[in-house]
């Protein structure tokens, strides 16, 4: 059996230049921990994949093409491959939510 805590996870340099702690990583998915403090953000971009959001802590605000929505904590946010997508914090308090990519990527993320 296998377990990570995300606070022992080795922060992974994005050009996203937040908090992003790789947990899972196989051909099948691949799974993010983002710690997004208040004012940060992703950037725009668009994923080769399916994705989804989980909120774990604080108030997202999630955008996935034209649509934009604020999001609390334990609630899941899909992203259809292929879609501009993005997720910021714009709230008083430290942010955290996993990033599922299913399956793995073969070609990176186009940041726009």
């Amino acid at each position: 059996m296998q377990i990570k805590d995300w606070k022992n996870a080795q922060v992974k340099e994005t050009p996203h230049k937040v908090d992003v702690r790789p947990l899972y990583n196989k051909e099948t998915a691949q799974v993010v921990h983002i710690l997004l403090k208040p004012g940060e953000t992703l950037l725009p971009h668009i994923t080769p994949v399916d994705v989804f959001f989980y909120i774990l802590e604080g108030e997202a605000t999630v955008t996935i093409g034209e649509e934009t929505r604020s999001v609390g904590p334990d609630h899941l946010v899909e992203s259809p491959a292929d879609i501009l997508h993005n997720v910021a914090n714009n709230g008083e308090e430290p942010m955290r939510f996993l990033v599922v990519k299913a399956p793995r990527p073969v070609k990176a993320s186009k940041i726009l």
